[in-house]
């Protein structure tokens, strides 16, 4: 509030603001984001000067780094332009946002640990191993990059044959940099052998949650091959 306040030249305003959210806190699916996201645009909303998304996008990823540390960006940019984006960090300061299209519809399973994802953890952990072991870590940072654009290339043109395999080998190299755990591991196997095409973590990891890709008539089987794992909650969404 206060950084929209600021942004606004405002000292202060009398409004009183009543949240109400779905979304799993800690969970890995940017729910802090949203939060904010939700009360910096409703502080705009209230005073009549709305902010453009390329200056709301900045606030809230000003309050991300106040809860995570060194977060990546991506929650606060697919929040705040509410749509598919090529997120790519070139600098601290300075990213490349580009909005795509999705070539077909997808179906999505996000299988909840249970387990909160203490993603300020998670990104110092990646932080002292990537400066203990420099070229290591950037050699996986660079094949995140290529599945990344990768995968956006499946999105866009429907291939989502390919797109699983792909989620797949994030994961690993996810794991490899010690976001993973016991429960993610082995729901994301889970979901695979019940017939998923991919599982991966999603957000800080370390618990949270997992997103699988699944065909729309295999979504009830994996489903219930999660909850029977120990799932606390499966939540089915179709993308596109």
């Amino acid at each position: 509030m206060q950084l929209a306040l600021k942004a606004l030249d405002l000292p202060r305003i009398s409004a009183a603001f009543k949240v109400h959210s779905t979304i799993p806190i800690a969970s890995g699916l940017g729910s802090g984001a949203a939060l904010a996201t939700a009360l910096i645009r409703a502080v705009g909303e209230f005073t009549n000067r709305p902010f453009e998304p390329e200056i709301l996008n900045a606030l809230v990823y000003e309050v991300e780094k106040k809860h995570h540390g060194t977060p990546s960006g991506i929650d606060n940019t697919v929040i705040v332009y509410e749509k598919p984006v090529y997120f790519q960090r070139l600098s601290p300061t300075e990213a490349q946002i580009e909005t795509f299209h999705i070539g077909q519809p997808f179906t999505l399973l996000v299988a909840d640990t249970g387990q909160a994802s203490p993603t300020r953890l998670a990104v110092g952990d990646v932080r002292r191993l990537h400066e203990f072991d420099p070229s290591r870590t950037e050699r996986i940072f660079a094949r995140i990059g290529e599945i990344v654009r990768a995968a956006r290339q499946a999105i866009e043109s429907g291939a989502f044959e390919a797109l699983g395999p792909l989620m797949d080998e994030n994961h690993a190299l996810l794991r490899n940099l010690t976001v993973s755990s016991d429960s993610l591991e082995r729901l994301c196997q889970t979901a695979r052998d019940a017939g998923a095409r991919g599982a991966k973590l999603s957000g800080g990891g370390r618990g949270g949650n997992l997103i699988a890709l699944v065909a729309p008539d295999r979504a009830d089987p994996v489903r219930d091959a999660l909850r029977t794992a120990g799932a606390a909650n499966v939540i089915q969404t179709t993308v596109g």
